[in-house]
């Protein structure tokens, strides 16, 4: 997509390219800024690469404001999506309460698998599933 991105703005030429710039910006500065763990390299250096075409096609005044745009209204969705956890985390208690006992239990996971790859020997004691258990008709 990033190529077939960079294709048509070239395509399209220096003038006909500024109405559309933010809509393709926002991908590649999505791209750039993610910091997940899986990030494939090949995929940033690309996107970098088109933004760099964009750049030189386009002039730097009319980039730099189709980017602060973008990078804007980014922040501002980040700051919505912030907002609405910590209104849900008063309007909903037990659905927060649920939510941070299972990012508690990843977060102690993880750390067990961290220190098995560390030390091969050692073998983390790992919560037993209470499924049978709650399954069986106790009297």
């Amino acid at each position: 997509i990033f190529k077939f991105l960079g294709a048509i703005s070239v395509d399209l030429g220096q003038d006909r390219i500024k109405p559309y710039l933010p809509t393709i910006l926002a991908p590649l500065y999505r791209e750039l800024n993610s910091n997940y763990a899986e990030q494939d390299p090949t995929l940033k250096n690309l996107s970098q690469e088109i933004i760099e075409l964009l750049k030189k096609l386009v002039g730097l005044e009319a980039f730099s404001l189709a980017f602060s745009s973008v990078q804007k209204q980014a922040n501002q969705k980040r700051a919505m999506r912030k907002k609405q956890r910590a209104l849900q985390a008063v309007a909903n208690p037990d659905i927060a309460a649920r939510r941070k006992l299972k990012r508690h239990k990843n977060k102690a996971e993880t750390r067990k698998r961290k220190i098995e790859s560390l030390r091969p020997m050692y073998k983390a004691k790992r919560h037993r599933s209470n499924a049978l258990k709650d399954l069986a008709m106790v009297e």
